[in-house]
């Protein structure tokens, strides 16, 4: 099983998550989540990315 192969059922990625997914840093994947990029989602005082708008803000991105 690929490393993305794990996140395919996830809807939210949690920081760890979401470093191995991306391959960044704790302080940089942080960054990403509390920005208004539109795949952080805040539930209670943790910061989670939602997978599918991350996806599409990651192919926006690079276009």
């Amino acid at each position: 099983m690929t490393g993305t192969a794990i996140y395919d059922n996830k809807i939210l990625l949690n920081i760890k998550e979401l470093c191995d997914y991306l391959g960044i840093g704790q302080t940089k994947a942080r960054e990403l989540v509390r920005g208004y990029n539109g795949f952080g989602v805040q539930i209670g005082n943790r910061w989670y990315a939602n997978k599918r708008k991350l996806d599409k803000w990651i192919d926006n991105e690079s276009m």
